[in-house]
């Protein structure tokens, strides 16, 4: 593969569109969750897209796109964490203190690049991503596979532990609040 990872910017929403087309959660959903909570299930998918892209528009870019050559092969949310509001309406993942953390949100990888290790890659272009914004720290709410046989779209604990996350939190058992201090 020839990964490349770039912000979401204007430019690039086609290669979103391809990515999420063939996803019946991302095409549904279009990373709004932890950005309204629940009620993205009751607007049209095409009214979440619509909202959706006038935050890519509007900028800062709400995320990274993978790309293998030309093709958007995996797509992860990181934002400040101020911008997916809904992680504090969920007691589970409410804020543990006051830092301004940015936040790793959601991932979705294209159904013929998973078990690759595209997760782990994007976890790393997020920690330099977030790095480079002067973030003082990256936070991941991924599931527990111990706990939890479940689907995530969160990523998994052992991924964000080989990426250097520590678990900071545990409101749930299979769902940690995970973080990597990013301050020099």
């Amino acid at each position: 593969m020839n990964l490349t990872f770039r912000p979401l910017t204007p430019d690039l929403w086609p290669a979103l569109e391809d990515l999420f087309h063939d996803s019946p959660v991302c095409s549904q959903c279009w990373c709004m969750y932890w950005r309204i909570g629940a009620t993205y299930r009751r607007r049209q998918a095409g009214s979440n897209r619509a909202a959706f892209r006038e935050i890519v528009e509007r900028g800062p870019p709400p995320g990274l796109l993978a790309f293998d050559g030309d093709v958007a092969i995996g797509w992860c949310q990181v934002t400040p964490r101020d911008a997916v509001p809904h992680l504090d309406r969920a007691w589970r993942l409410k804020r543990v203190d006051d830092l301004p953390v940015w936040s790793i949100s959601c991932f979705y990888i294209r159904k013929t690049y998973r078990r690759r290790g595209i997760t782990s890659e994007l976890i790393n272009a997020a920690l330099n991503l977030a790095g480079e914004a002067g973030a003082p720290a990256l936070e991941g709410y991924p599931l527990d596979r111990d706990l939890s046989p479940s689907a995530t779209s969160t990523g998994v604990v052992t991924t964000f532990e080989r990426a250097g996350f520590n678990t900071i939190a545990r409101r749930v058992p299979p769902r940690p609040i995970m973080r990597r201090d990013l301050e020099k």
